[in-house]
């Protein structure tokens, strides 16, 4: 198993889902999942996803520039770096974003995601 190729699988499935339905993010997070949205802790999969269903815009589209991984740890782990734009419904300008994942293996041989963190980028 390549990685890069599951870092990337990955991505494409997160933004992808985020983009289209953000409730649908909840399978990839578990109770013990942390999520530091823009400074603030959020703990376990419920809250994470009340989180970002929250958000006060119903639309956006990411697009993303980079994905850097990282094996992560004796237990199969990974650490994929992520930087793009995100849209904004009806936005004129493109916001700047950077987003780390700890995917941590299931049993299931999938990955779910232990560590979130995300920031917009302000040049």
């Amino acid at each position: 198993m390549d990685p890069d190729s599951v870092a990337k699988a990955f991505v494409e499935h997160y933004y992808s889902t985020f983009d289209a339905n953000r409730a649908g993010l909840a399978s990839l997070y578990q109770d013990g999942s942390m999520l530091t949205f823009e400074g603030q802790k959020i703990m376990g999969s419920t809250n994470i996803v009340a989180k970002l269903t929250s958000l006060p815009f119903q639309q956006c589209q990411h697009h993303i520039s980079t994905v850097d991984c990282q094996p992560s740890g004796p237990s199969g782990g990974m650490l994929v770096f992520v930087s793009g734009n995100l849209q904004l419904s009806g936005e004129q300008h493109m916001l700047k974003f950077s987003q780390m994942f700890h995917l941590m293996p299931t049993p299931q041989g999938s990955f779910y995601v232990l560590n979130d963190i995300f920031r917009l980028n302000y040049a």
